[in-house]
């Protein structure tokens, strides 16, 4: 059973409360303190407006507008690189191409994981945002429909984003794959409820709904 980070707790609350002062200086030290540098064993590189892809062995994965710059971790302490490599490799293990577009205009997975089904040349795509939630995606279902959700993200570890990697390229090549299986604990929901919103609020800071989805190039230290 994962534990509750109280530091983190502590530091998004001050962040978010900081925020809400009016005070000039204390908002440009909250502004500043909340917006750290991409983590360092990744880099993501804008390549500019993300098009459809003709490609039918192309799998896109969408993440969302703070993915790698207002965050660098999951809700649970994950590091997002370490996210990105996992989904990246379990998609390349079953032949396929990944490719990661940052879908800036919203903060719910499955509008992000929609847009990237959209984009994606086999038409599957996978949404993820910073705190972690995912979901498979297939280009001709609405968003509130998926192929697979993973909704408790403080539940979800590097062996499962690679199980969601290795899913949605099954479902990109037309097969029916058993759903990744997931654990359970029934008190994740009531122990992560309030820093998830807390983290929602913050990841809407970089919400631009006149942004249209970017092509990211990924690059990862060694």
């Amino acid at each position: 059973m994962v534990s509750l980070n109280e530091e983190v707790i502590r530091k998004v609350i001050a962040e978010v409360l900081a925020e809400m002062v009016p005070s000039s200086e204390t908002g440009k030290k909250a502004e500043s303190a909340s917006v750290p540098k991409a983590a360092s064993s990744m880099k993501l590189v804008e390549k500019g407006e993300a098009e459809k892809s003709s490609d039918p062995r192309d799998v896109a994965i969408g993440i969302s507008p703070g993915f790698g710059v207002g965050f660098n971790e999951t809700i649970v302490g994950t590091p997002h690189s370490e996210v990105l490599r996992q989904l990246m490799a379990g998609i390349e293990e079953e032949g396929l191409k990944p490719r990661v577009v940052r879908v800036s205009h919203t903060c719910d997975v499955a509008f992000i994981g929609k847009k990237a089904a959209e984009l994606s040349g086999s038409g599957i795509g996978i949404g993820v945002l910073s705190r972690g939630t995912t979901v498979i995606h297939q280009k001709d279902l609405s968003p509130l429909q998926n192929l697979e959700l993973f909704p408790q993200s403080p539940l979800l570890d590097p062996e499962t984003f690679r199980a969601i990697g290795r899913n949605a390229a099954k479902y990109a090549k037309g097969e029916s794959p058993v759903p990744v299986p997931t654990k359970n604990d029934p008190m994740a929901r009531p122990r992560y409820q309030g820093l998830a919103a807390l983290l929602h609020n913050k990841e809407m800071r970089f919400v631009d709904p006149k942004k249209g989805p970017v092509e990211i190039e990924v690059a990862f230290d060694r």
